[in-house]
């Protein structure tokens, strides 16, 4: 008899955990809830399932914690005493910056906010394209000044959160003691007409903008993944990404980016083989990598979607486009004579499709950024409870 034929493709399943603590197992934790699910269930794992581990609860699990006046320490120790420091290009999010902006205010005298515009880098707008076009203001030349600012676009507050952000963070920034002045400009050189001493916040652009600044004759530059890059009175710390994916905690407490969790992606493996005989792959992921087209926010406010991830995640797809097959190679077949024709092609597809018309418009993207994404989606950040995602059948295709 045949082998019964599959209907399904991936599946991806948010997989309900205990609560994690600093200090917790999380190897045994996130395996014995996988299998747990499975047992419930009544589904089986297969070889390259991929196990997606939220970065927040690595990040818990290590302690990998810091306070306000941590970070203010550290940045008294780089820029120095009663500094005038310029704050640039920061991401609009209370949860992401504004704890952070409160230990940097805590460690100077006096912080030069400039903010890009229309929007941040991750698309939150501080005013809109149109009435930009409407004032006559060219984004990529004019500097403007919190009173130009007011006097031409008013109060624009966040439409999902409905802050002022403008306010928000100079209130802020005064309510911890510094002085506080606030610019609108998206060449980063801007800022030295203010001050030369300057920490760059944005994320993806960081190391382009530093450069510019040195460049351009700043004295001291410092990115956010050079701030907490090492303990501060026992702190936690990231070596790679100091601040940047760093998250609000407590109100005077933020959790960092997870460090050094290569071993735990790869312990996660082992334990699953040993009990299963199944070779899966094993990720941790934070925000995925994709744009709201109605708010038009860019998801990644960390630095990476995959900090962590065994050896298979590696590279991008190799995949074939079936309706372009459909519509051109294979355009005179149908039912199954089709099927068995775009089969043949899958089983002897190149080993790189880069550049072959078959494969355009396939997704040349890297795994852990799809796969990442997927699962950001899956387990949301709310009430889900589903800091795991179990994917099967990513790597399958229409052979298998």
């Amino acid at each position: 008899m045949d082998k019964k034929e599959r209907r399904t493709g991936t599946v991806s399943r948010g997989i309900r955990c205990p609560i994690i603590r600093e200090g917790d197992d999380l190897a045994a934790i996130v395996t014995d809830s996988v299998l747990a699910a499975a047992e419930s269930e009544g589904f089986a794992l297969h070889d390259r399932d991929v196990i997606a581990v939220t970065e927040s609860v690595v990040a818990r699990a290590q302690g990998n914690y810091a306070t306000v006046e941590d970070i203010a320490q550290d940045v008294r120790r780089k820029f120095g005493d009663d500094a005038t420091v310029g704050v640039i290009f920061p991401i609009l999010s209370r949860n992401r910056f504004a704890i952070c902006l409160r230990g940097i205010a805590m460690g100077v005298k006096k912080v030069v906010l400039l903010l890009s515009y229309p929007s941040d880098e991750v698309g939150n707008e501080l005013v809109s394209l149109d009435q930009l076009d409407e004032a006559g203001i060219d984004p990529y030349t004019d500097v403007l000044s919190l009173e130009q600012y007011r006097e031409l676009f008013g109060v624009n507050a966040h439409p999902f959160t409905g802050v002022d952000y403008v306010a928000y963070y100079g209130d802020l920034i005064r309510s911890c003691g510094a002085e506080a002045e606030i610019v609108f400009a998206n060449r980063p050189q801007a800022i030295l007409h203010f001050t030369d001493k300057v920490l760059t916040c944005d994320i993806h652009t960081r190391f382009r903008t530093a450069r510019l600044l040195r460049a351009a004759g700043a004295s001291v530059v410092y990115r956010m993944d050079e701030i907490l890059n090492e303990p501060v009175n026992g702190s936690g710390w990231n070596a790679q990404y100091g601040l940047l994916g760093s998250n609000k905690s407590t109100e005077d407490r933020i959790k960092l980016f997870p460090r050094d969790s290569q071993p735990l992606v790869e312990e996660i493996a082992v334990r699953v083989f040993e009990r299963t005989g199944k070779r899966v792959e094993v990720m941790v992921y934070g925000d995925g990598a994709f744009k709201d087209p109605q708010g038009k926010i860019w998801e990644l406010a960390d630095p990476v979607v995959s900090p962590f991830h065994t050896e298979g995640l590696r590279g991008t797809p190799n995949e074939l486009k079936l309706k372009y097959l459909a519509d051109n190679d294979f355009a005179a077949l149908s039912g199954e004579e089709l099927k068995a024709a775009i089969s043949e092609s899958i089983r002897k597809k190149d080993a790189n499709l880069v550049g072959k018309m078959a494969s355009e418009g396939t997704t040349p993207r890297q795994l852990t950024d799809l796969i990442g994404s997927l699962c950001d989606l899956t387990s949301g950040s709310g009430d889900k409870g589903t800091p795991v995602v179990l994917v099967q059948g990513y790597f399958d295709n229409y052979t298998s």
